[in-house]
């Protein structure tokens, strides 16, 4: 499948709700004349470009959809915005959902995954179902509905195998490499594609605070706002497969020291701040091109105290504020953030009415759609503003429709080579040598997790290594591991770097996966057969962000 590309090429318009139908006035740049010998467009690839709006469907999809909508009745509407989650693997009541309330789409969790007699994913099952979905939420209508999952890699993957699995987040902040970063998207999507996704809950635009953070750690791409750069590279991996990425958690969830599935998260810093750090990878994403903002359930004190970002005008001003014409979704809606202190589906109106254009999980549909209708009704939340959000998730699905392709089944776990890579290109040491071979066919393997420690034994027994005597590999697993307990020549951080800031060890590096594919990576490494490329993304202690081999800002 060919790589489209980052979107700079984008005009950028403006979408203004400016009456009832949702009519659209673009503001869009003189024409410049070609360069000198370079041959000029043909207006076909002219007016493509011209009608292309800043967040990916084209004016005529944008039209289109305001045309569609002004056809729906309210009740229609009403569904349109939501989508859905059901219990269990029997998909017939979200089928029967999907009929009397309109909805616009189901996200799929992991109890609902079809499973086999070996406790993989059933993929033949999981596309029957996902066809099933479709089928009903395309149902007289002429755009498909929205299938989304939550699958961004590490310890955020409701697929598991035998999809390809995928090391954390932050390997994309460690490696730093738009290709690696485009390319894993691709191949990650392609193999949703293949099983009838059509959205992404990813990638995560966060930057972490590190241990404090409860939340997000590794999901992060790291500390610094220069971590956004990797956005763009990770959205067009996203766009060449033709599933839509979802960039979360506006304002930044990575900052707070609170869990919003649990309560309401305070972000206490300033405005100031947030522009200057947390904001700056959403602000990257919207620039290339990002269809999809989800807002987070986060009370920033500065905008709207003690008001969930989710259901905040303020808020949802914020982010239009930093250019994003697009669909904003909002996080799930029976997290405890909210669904705690708004139950009975009064917080559906309340996000419409705010800002928001897609409703994430409602804890009942049900009561969600009644409060939607009944506050149109009522007059408490315009009419107009539930057209344009429909309007635009219409046209988001028109446009993913027009990216999208046949893809086989072959596509699901193919990807082996592009998982490895990644990790290849992440894997970052702090301390210890940079390079040659430094196990002499031999290596001790310990850690707290069994299976950590069978993949890494199963992977030195395929290359021959001799196990028990010579160098102690320990495991690290996550920030929380007790690392100092357990004397290592190399420890080996396996998702967030944390704990090598207090590992007992001559060599310490990051991994940011568990997978099989990370573990070839390590022994590459090790074995002196591959550098060790990465840049640590986030503090550790003290070892400072950009710590690694390839920079030579290591303690000596």
């Amino acid at each position: 499948m060919s790589f489209s590309g980052p979107r700079p090429w984008r005009a950028a318009l403006s979408v203004l709700a400016a009456s009832a139908a949702l009519l659209l006035s673009s503001c869009t740049p003189a024409p410049q004349a070609p360069a000198p010998g370079a041959a000029a467009p043909s207006p076909s690839a002219a007016q493509a470009q011209e009608q292309a709006l800043s967040w990916g469907p084209s004016r005529q999809h944008f039209d289109d959809a305001a045309a569609a909508v002004a056809d729906m009745s309210l009740a229609q509407k009403a569904g349109q915005v939501m989508v859905a989650f059901y219990a269990g693997t029997d998909p017939a009541p979200q089928l029967q959902a999907i009929e009397e309330l309109h909805l616009g789409g189901s996200i799929i969790m992991g109890d609902n995954v079809p499973k086999s007699a070996d406790g993989t994913v059933d993929v033949e099952a999981m596309k029957s179902v996902n066809e099933s979905l479709q089928r009903a939420l395309s149902a007289g209508r002429s755009w498909p509905g929205i299938i989304s999952v939550d699958q961004e890699g590490g310890l955020v993957a409701r697929l598991g195998a035998p999809l390809t699995e995928w090391p954390a987040p932050m390997t994309y902040g460690a490696a730093g490499s738009a290709e690696v970063s485009r390319e894993s998207m691709r191949a990650l999507a392609t193999e949703l594609a293949a099983l009838g996704f059509t959205m992404d809950h990813a990638p995560t635009a966060d930057l972490t605070i590190g241990e404090q953070d409860p939340t997000i750690g590794a999901r992060s791409l790291g500390s610094s706002p220069s971590a956004g750069a990797q956005l763009a590279p990770l959205l067009a991996g996203f766009e060449a497969a033709g599933v839509m990425p979802s960039v979360k958690h506006f304002p930044g969830h990575g900052s707070v020291t609170t869990d919003s599935h649990l309560a309401l998260p305070v972000q206490k810093a300033s405005l100031a701040r947030l522009k200057k750090r947390d904001w700056v990878p959403f602000r990257d994403a919207i620039a290339a091109g990002a269809p999809v903002v989800m807002m987070g359930h986060i009370a920033v004190e500065a905008l709207d105290p003690g008001m969930p970002s989710s259901l905040s005008a303020a808020s949802y001003r914020q982010l239009r504020g930093l250019g994003f014409e697009g669909v904003a979704v909002t996080d799930a809606l029976n997290m405890g953030a909210i669904e705690s202190t708004y139950p009975g589906g009064q917080a559906a109106p309340m996000a419409l009415r705010a800002g928001a254009d897609l409703l994430l999980m409602p804890a009942d549909p049900y009561a969600a759609h009644a409060a939607v209708v009944a506050a149109v009704k009522d007059g408490s939340l315009p009419e107009e503003r539930l057209d344009e959000a429909a309007t635009r998730v219409v046209a988001l699905q028109l446009w993913q429709a027009s990216l999208a392709g046949g893809v086989s089944l072959d596509e699901v776990g193919a990807h082996q080579e592009e998982s490895k890579a990644a990790s290849a290109a992440a894997l970052t040491v702090l301390t210890g040598q940079c390079s040659g071979d430094q196990l002499d066919g031999a290596l001790t393997i310990q850690g707290t997790d069994p299976r950590h420690v069978q993949r890494l034994t199963e992977a030195a027994r395929a290359r021959g290594l001799q196990l028990g005597g010579g160098p102690v590999v320990t495991l690290l697993d996550g920030a929380a591991t007790a690392a100092g307990d357990t004397a290592a020549d190399i420890a080996v951080a396996l998702d967030g770097p944390w704990a090598l800031a207090d590992a007992d060890a001559g060599l310490k590096a990051a991994l940011y996966g568990d997978t099989p594919a990370a573990f070839e990576a390590l022994l590459d490494y090790l074995t002196g057969q591959a550098p060790a490329p990465g840049k640590l993304p986030a503090t550790v202690g003290d070892y400072s962000i950009g710590t690694g081999c390839s920079t030579g800002n290591r303690p000596e």
